[in-house]
């Protein structure tokens, strides 16, 4: 929530608006007097990575109102969307725009909200449902089982369903030992991650546009996330369809209470399905992905459920070959890193030894996962079918690396990983520099010449300056950024944080940029350097990345599933074709399947990065946080879609 408070008062700020912290929710605007102040710059500083609502210290529930353009808007930021919901229709002729700050995610509508992906880090359900996974684990040798119950959960009969009621059932039928943990509002606590923080201030700067672009007669509206867009629907519709979803729950229609739920919610529910209610085959045989724990659950649990086999797994692409067991990649979700191990060893000297490994493990697909050197030898894999027959199977490579560089892919796995390990490194920098006054630190990320870490870090950390390659940058761009941090000196504020790309520029090294801060900088504040190194690819991987690569992992094995039976033909495997070797990835609202050979436009090989990256348009918004007069591009500003005909459209099935 935080992040949400410290855009929508900057970006108004910005835009010449005066911005108002309202107290004690809607009371507050009822009684007005100390209940309203206004907000200054000053006094969001230091909010990212507050573990709660500054403001509740006066109990508010958090109501800010901006004056601006010749009328007054109010841009609510709360839990309260049906309270928004009744004051708009008792308030009628205000452009209203409401931001989501909910952790259970209870409006139907948005796809994510600020807050839900903390909540996730310690219980991955808020819905009213009950999963059962008993008897499918043990039958694998699963020695331990975790079932988790919402708190409103019921049964089809609408009888609730207690944890209590669920340990006296299996002691009673399964004899296991069983305990009760209630995870109560532990779930609302935490420093917010670097996933939530980056939501909620583009959801900031988009509610502060959706205001100032309102006219009297445009509907208030809800500001969230689609898959990676962002976008606004009407609130009116969002309530009336979660109304919908209670009354379709309280008459037993169970299956319409789950479309009302919206796209993402079906797809989430119908991956759980796919990997937990499904009982590890009788038989062996064989199929080959490469790398990665977090991904490797979806791709063991998808493979056996359309008729596939175990899958065994090769270490990058030197042939080596293992056959695994059901339960061998059971605990992998959570472990970082890769299990197998990674190289960047390229297929293109080894085509013998592989087409001689495929032809003897009956391999009939591949799946890679990995970075910049998955997508290349996947180019090379698909050059190599021209000699070697064995290579005309069906390909799909899934984008795993922290620098979030391969082309066709708005997000990679264990970026965000990486993402929330520097926010956090970030966090206790800037308490050191707070605590001494007038000191300015120079952090040095990784990323290679990809740019995503220092510029989305700096968003999550609120930094003063992030240099990347991608926008090339002088030494009068070094002396603009430190007479700014300069003049922050003169302010309540006393302290800079400034991020680097690790190759963002072979002259202005670390240490030039922090001799030039240190020189300049001398007699108004002092500087350090701190290098993060391999510190960024380690860590337990983020709710984001465990739910990502598990949703990535069951849909490319459906998609090699579908491609076999495609490519059969007398009994053999046959697949040259452009589209028979994909990537898939996130591209803006959803996964697609995009050929490889197509991708090839769309790189720089040279720096290893897409031609076209989605982030650098979030630029401005890091800049304008940070106080830098500059012009804030609206382009890509979201615009109003009905709610109505979203929930109708059926996720693809995988």
């Amino acid at each position: 929530m935080n992040a949400a408070v410290r855009a929508v008062v900057r970006v108004g700020l910005y835009t010449g608006s005066r911005v108002f912290f309202v107290y004690e929710g809607y009371q507050g605007l009822v009684d007005g007097g100390e209940n309203i102040k206004e907000a200054t710059w000053e006094s969001v500083s230091m909010m990212l990575q507050l573990v709660r609502d500054r403001d509740r210290d006066r109990g508010t529930q958090g109501h800010g109102q901006g004056q601006g353009h010749g009328q007054g808007d109010t841009g609510t930021r709360t839990g309260t969307r049906t309270g928004g919901h009744w004051g708009i229709c008792s308030w009628a002729g205000r452009g209203n725009g409401v931001l989501l700050t909910g952790p259970s995610l209870s409006l139907t509508g948005p796809s994510l909200s600020p807050g839900s992906e903390d909540e996730g880090r310690i219980s991955p359900c808020s819905h009213p449902c009950y999963h059962p996974v008993l008897p499918q684990t043990r039958d694998g040798g699963s020695r331990l089982n975790i079932i988790i119950v919402a708190e409103g959960a019921i049964d089809k009969h609408g009888k609730p369903i207690t944890p209590d009621d669920i340990k006296t059932l299996v002691v009673k039928r399964l004899g296991y030992d069983t305990r009760v943990t209630i995870l109560g509002h532990v779930q609302r606590g935490g420093t917010p991650s670097a996933f939530d923080r980056i939501l909620a201030s583009r959801m900031g700067v988009e509610a502060v546009m959706a205001l100032l672009e309102g006219t009297p007669d445009t509907p208030a509206c809800v500001v969230s996330l689609s898959g990676n867009q962002a976008v606004r629907l009407p609130l009116m519709e969002c309530v009336q369809v979660t109304k919908d979803v209670t009354t379709a729950m309280n008459e037993g229609r169970f299956e319409d209470a789950l479309k009302l739920r919206g796209r993402s919610f079906q797809n989430n529910w119908n991956v759980y399905k796919l990997l937990a209610h499904i009982r590890p085959p009788a038989t062996k045989g064989r199929g080959t992905p490469c790398h990665l724990s977090v991904t490797l659950m979806g791709l063991r649990g998808a493979s056996v459920t359309p008729g596939l086999p175990p899958t065994p797994l090769t270490p990058c692409f030197i042939p080596q070959v293992e056959e695994i067991g059901w339960n061998t990649v059971g605990n992998w979700t959570g472990l970082g890193g890769s299990k197998l191990g990674t190289k960047r060893t390229l297929p293109k000297k080894y085509f013998e030894e592989i087409s001689a490994n495929i032809s003897k493990f009956g391999i009939h697909a591949l799946v890679i996962i990995g970075g910049f050197e998955a997508f290349m030898g996947g180019l090379e894999l698909v050059e190599g079918r021209a000699r070697f027959e064995e290579l005309c199977i069906p390909l799909c490579i899934i984008p795993a690396t922290v620098s979030n560089n391969v082309p066709g892919s708005d997000f990679s796995i264990g970026a965000d990983t990486a993402l929330n390990t520097i926010t956090n490194t970030c966090d206790l920098i800037k308490q050191s520099a707070a605590g001494t006054k007038r000191r300015v630190f120079i952090i040095e990320t990784m990323g290679g010449f990809c740019g995503y870490l220092a510029t989305m870090a700096g968003l999550a950390a609120g930094a003063d300056a992030a240099y990347i390659f991608e926008e090339p940058f002088g030494s009068r761009d070094l002396q603009a950024n430190v007479d700014h941090l300069i003049e922050k000196m003169k302010t309540t504020v006393k302290r800079g944080l400034v991020l680097r790309n690790e190759r963002c520029n072979e002259n202005y090294t670390t240490d030039f940029i922090y001799n030039l801060y240190s020189e300049e900088g001398k007699g108004v504040f002092d500087c350090r350097k701190n290098v993060l190194g391999h510190m960024q690819q380690g860590g337990s991987p983020t709710p984001f990345d465990r739910n990502f690569g598990t949703k990535m992992g069951a849909k490319a094995v459906a998609w090699v599933t579908g491609k076999i039976k495609e490519c059969s033909r007398h009994g053999r495997i046959f697949a040259n074709t452009a589209d028979s070797a994909c990537l898939l990835g996130m591209r803006k609202r959803s996964l697609t399947f995009q050929p490889i050979a197509e991708l090839r436009q769309q790189t720089d090989f040279e720096h290893r990065i897409p031609r076209e990256q989605w982030w650098l348009k979030l630029r401005p918004i890091l800049k304008v946080l940070a106080k830098y007069n500059i012009e804030l591009d609206t382009s890509e500003t979201a615009h109003l879609e009905h709610l109505t005909r979203k929930v109708l459209v059926p996720e693809a099935t995988l």
